[in-house]
């Protein structure tokens, strides 16, 4: 009789072999518990606006630079596909520096000042599945990593101001030129064309130092044309509550709520027209100083995810530095 260690490796091969076969079985008959969104991701990247999001920048050329990371997953029961290979039990981590030019010309549309931006960068993405399954064979414990530029996101923006009161309305989109791989778990780009429309508004009082801001919006998603599949139309909400404490600080709480309006799509869709959905909610610090005769701004702010549906959960960090470069300030 074997022994409780010796029988251990054959247990856990048992378990593997019933993965396989049922995952196996799922591919086959196209119905299985999955993620929506191919992949997992989406373009629309939450937690993106925070504080002061509505307020007019000042005309002139400014530099946005960021860092983010994000590590999350799901359970070893939720299945989602990109291309024609099935996976299941993800863990991933993203890092990422981001680079936005923008500029803010002095001319006035509609009372409102226009600005235009394009945001990229360079990051790594690790992932990790507990099972692959494809038609070229079945892979226990797959890791991919991959280290690469972003996709392109050009934006462009109208806002105003009245007083206490911020609006602005954006436009921008996804250009799929980063690191991108039908066939690799791990990806930095997400290899499809998307367009995002919304606007947002902030509440912002000097007087008594108090900010809210939200950030509304929709994406639609081109088709992959390297898996033949096409996301569905999501919806984003991004929002802060701060409190300004000096010239120089402000705290407050900041979140996210990601849904999407409708199913996946295309050939390429072997699970099905699943929606996902995620929130989050975390703190953030604002801090605002003098470098020469410009005025600086950096911002961080942590997310934690829950009420997460066929899609990631984990937790995010931002951390954000607003660089104006015009020789004086406007």
């Amino acid at each position: 009789m074997a022994s409780p260690e010796q029988s251990k490796p054959v247990k856990r091969r048992i378990t593997q072999i019933a993965a396989i076969l049922l995952v196996s079985a799922l591919m086959m008959t196209g119905w299985t518990d999955s993620w929506a969104d191919e992949g997992g991701t989406s373009f629309w990247l939450p937690g993106q606006y925070a504080s002061l999001a509505a307020v007019p920048p000042n005309p002139g050329w400014s530099l946005s630079t960021g860092f983010y990371y994000y590590s999350g997953g799901t359970s070893g029961s939720s299945i989602f596909s990109r291309g024609e290979t099935l996976y299941s039990g993800i863990d991933s981590r993203d890092l990422m520096l981001l680079v936005t030019p923008a500029y803010a010309p002095q001319t006035k549309i509609l009372g409102g000042q226009p600005s235009l931006s394009l945001g990229g960068g360079y990051g790594r993405n690790w992932a990790q599945a507990d099972l692959s399954v494809s038609s070229l064979g079945n892979e226990l414990d797959r890791n991919d990593a991959v280290s690469g530029f972003t996709d392109l996101s050009p934006t462009a923006g109208l806002a105003w101001n009245r007083g206490v009161h911020n609006g602005m309305i954006y436009l921008t989109g996804n250009i799929p030129v980063g690191s991108y791989d039908s066939q690799r778990l791990a990806n930095i780009g997400i290899g499809f064309w998307a367009v995002d429309v919304g606007g947002g508004y902030t509440y912002f009082n000097q007087q008594t130092g108090r900010e809210f801001s939200a950030v509304v919006g929709a994406t639609y998603n081109f088709e992959n044309t390297s898996t033949d599949y096409q996301n569905g139309i999501d919806s984003h909400l991004d929002w802060s509550i701060s409190q300004v404490l000096s010239a120089a600080w402000e705290v407050g709480i900041a979140g996210y709520v990601y849904y999407q309006l409708t199913g996946d799509s295309g050939s390429g869709d072997s699970v099905g027209p699943f929606k996902s959905r995620v929130a989050a909610i975390g703190p953030q610090v604002g801090y605002t100083f003098k470098v020469g005769s410009q005025q600086w701004s950096a911002n961080v702010r942590g997310y934690c995810e829950f009420w997460a549906k066929n899609r990631y959960e984990g937790y995010a960090l931002f951390a954000t530095l607003n660089i104006p470069l015009n020789s004086e300030e406007k």
